[in-house]
């Protein structure tokens, strides 16, 4: 079975941010390979696949990495865990479905890319909630526990949730943003944090655009609250960069872009090395 938390602790703390990879894992367990109707490389198609490997390097330059086993297939950290879909689970009412659920994009996922449905037939409710009980929650305890102490001893934390979007997904985006920062139209971050981080991105050579068309789902909206000090930025890059697609492997560019992100990851966790703003610190 997967592990729930990884927590990747640098030698020395000496930067403020937080970087996170939830949807990375790719242990899948054999409960949810007996019943899906879809292949493994279907499933697959729904990993924000090796980000985990793109800021690996995170501890080395000061600043702590979590991440997960878990694939997205099985749990979403990116959702509550009341985002329950009634499509999929037996027990659960219809009241107050979001787009997220309505689309099968719950806490327990009910499709895949494209909307393949992964499953024959519906889930029991207890066996989502102890999925949840298992997975969701040690992974928000363990990334709460982070963030709180590490504006604790800075004044102010940023987490950095790291993410990748199909290249197909950026078809109708003009000029096709490579990095796409997400920070739910400010109510996240602080303008200034993420004016910095977007920079460091610019200055790498890599085409940068703002919440659309991913603006931040439930962990910059749980955790961004920019007013205590805490500041939350979902990053997604385009897979094209990196990643074979049709596969889910290593693209020819990896090594390179990979190279290039440690150089990012280094610029990122310096940020958080400087004293804390006016106005940022905890209130």
């Amino acid at each position: 079975m997967p592990v729930a938390v990884k927590v990747i602790e640098p030698v020395e703390t000496t930067s403020h941010l937080v970087f996170a990879s939830p949807h990375s894992g790719r242990v899948y367990p054999s409960d949810l390979m007996a019943r899906a109707q879809v292949s493994p490389l279907t499933l697959r198609s729904s990993e924000d696949a090796f980000v985990d490997l793109l800021v690996g390097d995170a501890p080395a330059f000061g600043a702590p990495l979590i991440t997960t086993e878990v694939p997205r297939a099985y749990v979403d950290f990116n959702r509550a865990e009341d985002e329950l879909d009634p499509a999929l689970i037996e027990g659960v009412t219809r009241a107050g479905l979001n787009p997220r659920v309505a689309s099968g994009l719950g806490v327990i996922a009910r499709v895949v890319a494209n909307g393949r449905p992964i499953y024959r037939g519906r889930l029991p409710r207890a066996e989502a909630e102890a999925r949840i009980a298992r997975y969701w929650r040690p992974y928000h305890q363990a990334l709460g526990a982070l963030l709180q102490r590490q504006r604790a001893r800075f004044g102010q934390v940023v987490l950095c949730d790291m993410h990748s979007m199909p290249h197909e997904a950026l078809c109708a985006h003009g000029a096709r943003p490579e990095v796409v920062l997400g920070d739910r139209y400010g109510a996240a971050c602080a303008p200034e944090v993420l004016d910095r981080i977007e920079t460091v991105f610019r200055r790498a050579g890599l085409r940068v655009t703002r919440n659309a068309p991913f603006a931040g789902a439930y962990v910059a909206q749980h955790y961004g609250r920019p007013s205590a000090g805490m500041h939350a930025v979902q990053i997604e890059i385009d897979r094209g960069l990196y990643l074979d697609e049709a596969r889910v492997a290593p693209g020819p560019n990896f090594a390179a872009f990979r190279a290039l992100m440690r150089g990012i990851v280094a610029d990122l966790a310096a940020l958080g090395e400087a004293p804390a703003q006016p106005g940022l610190a905890a209130e």
